[in-house]
């Protein structure tokens, strides 16, 4: 395994930093997601979500997070990609880095992020089922993948 990027751990102090990608990379590829879904998740985000997964990052040469990875056991909960930053490789050497460095099996997506399930269909994830609610009982489907290695 080879990756091209100089991945790091997170701090809690960035944790804000984190949510500011977090909050670019959802406005820029969740368009199916309801007005107010994002503002009511941000604090959510912040106080709760992160601090319930090991997270990993990729920077710049100016030391700004370009993308982030988490993950809770097998499973990544969470990867985003600053939306300056999509297609330069770094979601895919994040994956990467948590399929053989963190032992990452598992990973849901939103159906309707068709973006999102074409990249990591490519990386070798199949769907193994579908929830037609997300994790919170809101109408946004989630397909279930599994990694197939």
């Amino acid at each position: 395994m080879d990756i091209p990027f100089n991945i790091t751990k997170v701090s809690k102090e960035e944790y804000p930093v984190i949510l500011a990608v977090w909050e670019a990379s959802v406005r820029a590829t969740h368009d199916f997601l309801k007005p107010g879904e994002i503002e009511r998740l941000k604090p959510l985000i912040l106080n709760q979500y992160l601090a319930m997964v090991t997270l990993a990052c990729i920077r710049n040469e100016g030391d700004k997070i370009e993308g982030f990875v988490g993950v809770a056991e097998d499973k990544v909960e969470m990867l985003f990609v600053h939306p300056a930053a999509m297609g330069m490789g770094i979601g895919r050497a994040l994956m990467e880095y948590a399929i053989h460095c963190l032992g990452v099996k598992k990973v849901d997506v939103n159906e309707d992020n068709g973006q999102a399930v074409a990249f990591y269909k490519y990386l070798g994830f199949e769907v193994a089922h579908r929830s037609p609610l997300d994790g919170e009982g809101n109408p946004y489907p989630i397909l279930h993948l599994q990694y197939r290695n």
